[in-house]
């Protein structure tokens, strides 16, 4: 017997070359599921959590000037490897490289706790940078290992809608072990978390799609990985958002650091294009992919939802703590409402996707409400009542949660196995390295609201409701323009995509 694949030729049918398709069902299912959910919980922890803890932590160490890097670092070490990641897992055995990524994330948390110096906390957050880049595509591509495609959006909703509550959990979290405990423990509670969540992945095999020899990647690496075109593309990228942070924390746009970074990023990502051209389909982010009207456009989406999930996750609490004035651990219950939106809507938004078989309607509907909501947002003040912040709340999480896995669906419906990895590690780059880009010029937009209000001695409630209120004229924005990448993603249908899939193995 054999069956038409996707490009129109016959292949040998998965019973006569005697390999079945494998998933997991049942215990080893829940366990490889919860297992990479809480890993990515933890990162995002890990994102949100020191911002309660730098102020402990540059009075231990007398290191103010050093506040701005303890966020970057860990920013930019993760822009400059992820490029690299969708390579790595499109080569190596999934499991395993999830497995070291994680365990340099959990080094670099180790080195954070036991810092000594402010220099040596510094290079822990780059270490975990490093490890959490490749965290989020890892665990999207363990999932298109562990289930058919048709039940892959209630999964995916349930890991994307349970690990971003650490974002907002992080703050909480970090300030509860900086005030009874050590601020330390912010980055030691992610090695018995980490240690017990790993050892589900030990011990269970999970399929994978058939990769080379390890050894015959490691003796011809350079080729394999296209370490020139990383060479090349990770320190433009680098390049660009420190023109943007030196940019948003005051440094003069005109300067000459900002504008050589400006130049020095432009000319790099010129040399890197010429190089990924002539690379071709071996290169780091191969243009046949890229041109791909699916992968394109859910980048693009990815850009746009991200920006819109941290915004809120940044900027909400950001309005509770100065326009409202309550305490950080408040504002952090204050903004359960979206959260909860956001959980419930995620969840069910994958069961649709799962009966129905169609992203776009769901993928269209959540940029309508981001662009919605967020323009409600613009309007908060120190006056708004509680009744509106909550309605508010509830309609942008509802939009967050529906919007935030379509973009991951539909590529899945499109793409082979093979090419999976490589436009996973495409999109959730697009989503970090958006998110850096947009959180750099949300805080200028802010900073520049703010001081548009008069002198810094007159700043009140009122100069930072407006502030907050220009970040979320952009962001409402960026809904719109998710409304239209959206249209472009496609219409296939997930319940009749795995009749094309293609034969996964066991790993050996």
């Amino acid at each position: 017997m054999e069956l038409q694949a996707m490009d129109g030729k016959l292949r040998p049918s998965a019973s006569r070359r005697g390999t079945a398709p494998q998933y997991l069902s049942g215990v080893k299912l829940v366990t490889v599921a919860a297992s990479i959910t809480v890993v990515v919980f933890l990162m995002m922890v890990d994102i949100s959590i020191i911002s309660t803890a730098v102020p402990r932590i540059t009075k231990d160490f007398n290191s103010l000037d050093d506040i701005a890097w303890y966020a970057a670092i860990y920013q930019l070490a993760s822009a400059a490897v992820q490029p690299l990641t969708g390579k790595l897992y499109s080569k190596f055995n999934a499991r395993w490289t999830f497995i070291t990524f994680f365990a340099t994330f959990e080094l670099g948390s180790a080195l954070c706790g036991a810092a000594v110096s402010s220099s040596m906390l510094i290079v822990g957050r780059a270490v975990a940078g490093i490890g959490a880049s490749g965290l989020m595509n890892g665990a999207l591509t363990i999932v298109t290992c562990i289930v058919p495609l048709h039940r892959r959006p209630s999964l995916t909703g349930i890991l994307m809608g349970l690990s971003q509550l650490g974002i907002i959990f992080g703050p909480l979290v970090g300030g509860l072990l900086t005030t009874y405990a050590s601020w330390r423990w912010c980055f030691y509670i992610n090695l018995p978390l980490g240690a017990l969540t790993v050892a589900g992945l030990l011990v269970i095999t999970i399929p994978d799609t058939k990769k080379p020899k390890a050894l015959s990647v490691l003796s011809n690496i350079h080729h394999d990985l296209d370490l020139v075109g990383f060479a090349l593309f990770s320190p433009a990228s680098v390049m660009l958002l420190l023109a943007l942070q030196y940019g948003a924390n005051g440094l003069p746009w005109s300067s000459p650091t900002i504008i050589g970074l400006f130049c020095g990023s432009g000319a790099t990502y010129i040399v890197w294009a010429v190089w990924n051209w002539h690379r071709g389909d071996e290169a780091l982010i191969p243009f046949s992919i890229l041109k791909k009207r699916v992968v394109w456009s859910c980048s693009l989406t990815q850009w746009c939802n991200m920006t819109i999930i941290f915004s809120a996750a940044y900027f909400l609490p950001l309005y509770f703590q100065l326009v409202k004035e309550v305490s950080p651990i408040m504002s952090g219950v204050y903004v359960l409402p979206s959260i909860g939106s956001q959980l419930i809507s995620a969840t069910i938004s994958g069961v649709l996707v799962e009966k129905t078989g169609y992203v776009v309607p769901y993928a269209v509907f959540a940029g309508v409400v981001a662009a919605v909501s967020n323009g409600l947002y613009s309007t908060l003040s120190p006056t708004t009542s509680a009744g509106r912040w909550v309605g508010y709340q509830i309609l942008n999480g509802a939009g967050r949660g529906t919007g935030m896995q379509m973009q991951l669906l539909a590529v899945q419906t499109v793409l082979s196995a093979g090419d999976l990895p490589v436009a996973m590690g495409i999109l959730v780059f697009s989503g970090q390295y958006g998110t850096a880009v947009m959180m750099a010029i949300s805080n200028t937009l802010f900073s520049e609201g703010v001081q548009a209000q008069g002198a810094p001695q007159a700043k009140g409630p009122v100069s930072y409701s407006v502030g907050i209120s220009h970040v979320f004229y952009m962001v409402a924005g960026l809904g719109v323009i998710s409304v239209f990448t959206s249209l472009f993603m496609g219409w296939a249908d997930v319940r009749t995509r795995d009749k094309r899939a293609s034969v996964v193995s066991v790993e050996g």
